[in-house]
């Protein structure tokens, strides 16, 4: 594997809910890289707008959003070997993985001033060192000349299967059908917003992972990537 100081850069895309944070989180273990969630940061916005009357009718108010956006401090930190995403000193990764914040996630992505904020500190968080980030734009827009670059989907209704489970795993109501819901409609908004929209970098592998174990997803990662990684 290449040294620190080469800044190795692994960018990780996809649609919501294909595993894309488990996949990364994954890799970073083993290959001791500086993991990012970059969905987790726009839920961190998403979840202060909400917190704060930043959403009139079901909409996010951009106005009063990007009047706070400088101020706002997200962190990760990593306890008892889990990820947690902090927003201005608070603990608010389970709060951030809500169904109301899923379903003003793509809204609020798609501000612009909202993505060049991400993408700034995005890059920040790469400085002087190897990382892996997982999100919509990152072999495309944020990191365009990453080392390696993965796009990863899966069927719709299985993904939404692994979202229900998740959220009843974690004690958070949710109904099957308004997960399927939520998972279409994001793709939507996704593929065809304006700035920065999902799309598969044109030198990136794809990684279908509908009928794939997450075991089976590292040893694929592994053997595809090998020459990259020795």
């Amino acid at each position: 594997m290449k040294k620190k100081e080469d800044n190795l850069i692994i960018a990780v895309d996809g649609f919501s809910s294909t595993g894309k944070s488990t996949f990364a989180r994954k890799i970073a273990g083993k290959y001791d890289l500086l993991y990012v969630d970059s969905g987790a940061m726009y839920r961190a916005v998403t979840y202060w707008a909400l917190q704060n009357d930043a959403v009139q009718d079901g909409s996010p108010n951009t106005e009063k959003i990007l009047s706070k956006l400088d101020s706002l401090k997200i962190e990760f930190k990593k306890e008892n070997d889990e990820n947690r995403v902090y927003l201005n000193g608070e603990d608010i990764e389970d709060q951030i993985r809500s169904m109301k914040v899923s379903a003003l996630v793509s809204p609020v992505s798609k501000i612009p001033e909202v993505r060049e904020r991400m993408v700034e500190l995005q890059r920040d968080m790469s400085e002087n060192r190897s990382v892996i980030m997982d999100g919509r734009d990152i072999g495309t827009v944020v990191f365009p000349d990453a080392d390696i670059k993965i796009f990863m989907t899966a069927d719709p209704q299985i993904r939404a299967e692994r979202r229900y489970r998740e959220l009843k795993e974690k004690g958070i109501n949710a109904d099957m059908e308004e997960v399927l819901q939520n998972i279409n409609e994001r793709d939507h908004i996704d593929q065809t917003r304006e700035i920065s929209p999902l799309k598969k970098a044109e030198d990136a592998v794809v990684l279908d992972n509908s009928d794939m174990t997450p075991e089976e997803q590292m040893e694929w990662f592994v053997e595809t990537f090998e020459e990259v990684l020795s």
